[in-house]
């Protein structure tokens, strides 16, 4: 196994730090003679106790997996001997890292969650808002001064709010707000909160305090949590691009009371600032900047064209359903794509409301001319070239008949465009996520490949080592703890001070990649990622080994984190 993590150094054939870990952890781990008498390696078990007489022998062996414990030389003490292993493993994690062992992920590539082959897809259809469109961060600055200004003019908040700017970086998405107790804070997949990412305002709240106020756990009770939408009865959860203004600013206001001593009700504060942020979208204030400034705000516009284009040009139906206003789709699209941009849909579906235009069978389509006036005739039939207004999609099923496996639909929020369509109805989905484009790039550096490395070898040390339990070795262990805490807040803060990556809480994934993985069947950072592959491509997901299946999981086979400290012991409690 030592040479077969070397051989894949060597070639740099895009081993990720887990398997970087192996190489690194296999001549660390082996034990040598002096070191474990009697034993012979990693495959010659020592010596066991035998079964007791008339117990089953089943258990007796344990087998080259928990074979042996890592023993200090003869005459060594056991914090001499941790203390060589830690730097022996270190100097190996730093030697062994390879040049060009960074940029192995491309941040213009389509990741697969399920097993999808584009050829057997005949039917694309797309959201528009940061689907089609991806917006300029300019955007986010308005949004947050529109909204700020509606509190303090319309809602009669305090003027000294003007003072307060939007920060760039200061919110991620995925994060959940409880309306109670005014705290911001990222969750991970088992629904415990991310300590040191809880903020009360602008300013980070003590884990102590985060504890206490959940009843002495880290841990928020599955009927708090949001619903299948995102909104729970006292948390929230943040899961559109949008709400990165709204958190900015809801945390900005909470800031300024606080700092001002003012006393506010939590949840007419959250309800106001709900509201005035909705006011921005619905009354079409951001309508307005993005149309007088097409060239400002909406990004990578060519390459959309290419996109639509290449996929009619193979014979591929495409539809478009999206909430906002035709006329405002309209210049966007004729912005990115031309004047002509609707011969390529067969559909064009405006303000649907979604998600409920998945859900709810009431709202009939209405047709809408080419001046996006309203037509009152009824809908029998959905045809090419059209505008249409509202209705549902049960509607659209039975007038379209697509159905299944062979729609693909791309949209970037997890909730209002792929839950529905990919649990109730069996198409395939894309999410478009942003910001992964900017994740993979912090990936691909040398600081975080080192830092996560020597993190996966340090642990797997601490695993390992943790049956020395002697007042030295518990300080040794101690100190070691809190090395890994320390890089574990350092890779944190690659990628945001704040809150983190958005995809993990540390080693968890975060509550969002869980509803990533459940709900799209690949993602990537721009529709324009399609251009990479072919149309009959197929996309693979890598197996992704589960706990029980430790012995194939490579970082775990050389750093004993497979094998199970006492089991000797163990098999004469059976």
């Amino acid at each position: 196994m030592a040479a077969l993590g070397m051989s894949v150094l060597r070639r740099g054939s895009g081993a990720a730090p887990r398997l970087l870990a192996v190489a690194v952890s296999c001549q660390s781990c082996r034990p040598k003679a002096s070191q474990c008498p009697g034993d012979g390696g990693h495959g010659q078990p020592r010596d066991h106790h035998p079964a007791a007489p008339g117990r089953a022998r089943r258990g007796a062996d344990p087998g080259p997996a928990a074979s042996s414990q890592p023993l200090p030389a003869e005459g060594a003490d056991t914090k001499t001997y941790l203390w060589a292993r830690y730097h022996e493993m270190k100097k190996l994690v730093y030697d062994l890292l390879p040049p060009g062992v960074c940029n192995l992920l491309n941040p213009a590539a389509i990741y697969a969650n399920n097993e999808i082959s584009l050829g057997d897809v005949e039917i694309y259809g797309f959201d528009y808002d940061y689907t089609l469109a991806q917006y300029s961060n300019l955007l986010h600055s308005m949004i947050f001064n529109t909204a700020r200004d509606i509190l303090i003019e319309q809602f009669k908040y305090p003027e000294g709010l003007a003072k307060y700017d939007y920060i760039p970086g200061f919110a991620i998405r995925g994060l959940h707000y409880d309306v109670q107790k005014s705290l911001l804070m990222k969750i991970d997949a088992f629904h415990y909160v991310q300590l040191g990412t809880a903020y009360r305002g602008l300013k980070p709240v003590p884990d102590e305090e985060v504890i206490e106020l959940y009843g002495g756990t880290q841990h928020i009770p599955l009927y708090q949590m949001s619903d299948f939408y995102g909104k729970g009865p006292s948390l929230k959860q943040f899961m559109d691009i949008f709400s990165l203004p709204e958190m900015t600013l809801l945390s900005s206001v909470i800031d300024y009371f606080i700092t001002h001593g003012i006393e506010f009700d939590q949840v007419h504060l959250y309800k106001d600032i709900s509201d005035a942020i909705r006011d921005v979208h619905v009354k079409g204030v951001m309508y307005k900047w993005i149309e007088k400034d097409l060239e400002q705000y909406i990004l990578h516009g060519d390459e959309i064209y290419a996109v639509l284009n290449r996929l009619v040009n193979h014979k591929k139906k495409l539809f478009l359903i999206t909430n906002s206003p035709f006329s405002f789709v309209d210049k966007g699209m004729k912005h990115m794509v031309g004047k002509n941009w609707r011969d390529l849909f067969d559909l064009v579906i405006v303000q649907a409301g979604k998600p409920n235009f998945f859900t709810d069978r009431r709202k009939p389509f209405r047709k809408l001319d080419d001046k996006g006036s309203l037509q009152w005739d009824k809908i029998n039939q959905l045809e090419k070239g059209k505008i249409y207004k509202e209705g549902n999609l049960f509607d659209f099923l039975r007038l379209t008949g697509w159905r299944g496996s062979k729609v693909l639909y791309f949209g970037d929020h997890l909730y209002s465009d792929l839950a529905d369509l990919m649990l109730r109805h069996g198409w395939r989905t894309g999410a478009i996520v942003p910001e992964l484009e900017t994740e993979i790039r912090i990936i691909n550096t040398e600081q975080y490949m080192h830092s996560l490395t020597w993190q996966q070898a340090l642990t797997g040390l601490l695993e390992r080592m943790q049956m020395y339990q002697d007042a030295e070795s518990k300080q040794v262990l101690l100190e070691w703890m809190k090395e890994r805490q320390e890089i574990r807040s350092l890779t944190k803060n690659l990628f945001n001070p704040q809150f983190g990556s958005i995809f993990r809480t540390f080693h968890n994934p975060t509550y969002f990649s869980r509803r990533l993985v459940r709900f799209s069947d690949i993602y990537m950072a721009s529709i324009s990622c399609l251009l990479n592959y072919d149309v009959n491509f197929t996309f693979y997901p890598r197996r992704t080994p589960l706990q029980h299946e430790a012995p194939l999981w490579m970082d775990q086979l050389c750093t004993g984190c497979m094998k199970t400290p006492f089991l000797e012991e163990m098999v004469h409690i059976r």
